[in-house]
């Protein structure tokens, strides 16, 4: 069976798709991996990657651009802060009979594809807490209010930067009709945080896949994976979260910027210039910025 693992970045995440690459390929030499550009800057990248770590272009570009194109006719250009973020969805329609999408902002600590195992016995896999603070950044009230989904529901929502499922589990018709009803019912998704693509797809795995599995829900003793979470351990090249003994499987860095200074730069910064005898010093990477940035704005937000 015909398993792998599905990016998306551009020209301008090259750094990021460096460091997720260097980390999977650590201790992964072999899984397949496929790039699916998030813009039309993307050979660059395409390049680097294919060289230095076998990454192959997803082959059919044509379903990427209609695919952003319908988004667009059903959305709008005003809805979403990143739209293209939905390319990811031609997952569904690729090489791989089962898959595992990651976002560039990630770095793995483990052969990250053997995951897939999940999928002998499901259709749709994350590993995170998303759930765990409730609707927000996926849905608001109205989604409750309505009955559209029960509590028990609701307890499967997940971010999308990292999750795994099935070839064509769902179509191309499927996924533009759930478009459909979404852009008709705008109130019941949360946009409050600029998040783009997660409250629609979270919706519509909530409506088409009933065999789903969050690796961290069911387990009491599962690491976190949140670069907002301060209190990680590294444990000489990985994380390892000390309050259920427990080493991460991955480390996302969702909604904040990458940079020195950052939570846990130095775990980045090894998977970044790993086998690179001589890495940068920080000061030649920090850029200047009169405000805050937005990672710590938002640790600020969930610490108070």
């Amino acid at each position: 069976m015909s398993r792998g693992i599905y990016i998306t970045a551009n020209d301008r995440a090259t750094e990021q798709a460096i460091a997720l690459l260097n980390s999977i390929r650590f201790y992964d030499p072999q899984t397949p991996i496929i790039l699916i550009p998030y813009d039309d800057n993307y050979q660059n990248v395409a390049k680097i990657l294919k060289e230095k770590f076998q990454v192959q272009l997803y082959p059919n570009l044509q379903l990427v651009e209609t695919l952003a194109q319908k988004i667009f006719d059903i959305f709008g250009n005003k809805l979403f802060a990143r739209p293209n973020q939905f390319r990811k969805q031609v997952c569904w329609f690729g090489e791989f009979e089962q898959f595992l999408y990651i976002d560039t902002d990630i770095v793995v600590f483990e052969k990250i594809a053997d995951n897939l195992n999940y999928l002998n016995d499901y259709d749709f896999l994350c590993c995170d807490y998303q759930h765990r603070q409730g609707i927000k950044n996926v849905f608001t009230p109205k989604i409750i209010e309505n009955n559209i989904f029960s509590e028990t529901e609701l307890q499967d929502i997940y971010n999308g930067g990292f999750w795994a499922s099935k070839k064509n589990i769902i179509s191309e018709q499927d996924l533009f009709n759930i478009f459909q009803e979404c852009a008709s019912h705008l109130e019941y998704f949360d946009f409050s945080e600029k998040t783009s693509d997660q409250p629609i797809i979270n919706y519509l795995i909530l409506k088409k896949v009933s065999r789903r599995y969050n690796i961290l829900r069911d387990n009491i003793k599962g690491a976190g994976n949140w670069a907002g979470s301060p209190h990680f351990e590294r444990q000489g090249n990985i994380l390892f979260d000390p309050k259920v003994n427990q080493p991460l499987k991955y480390l996302h860095w969702a909604g904040i910027r990458i940079e020195p200074g950052c939570p846990y730069w130095d775990i980045w910064k090894h998977y970044r210039y790993l086998n690179d005898s001589n890495p940068p010093d920080d000061s030649s990477l920090i850029s200047v910025k009169k405000t805050k940035p937005l990672w710590q704005k938002i640790i600020e937000k969930v610490t108070k």
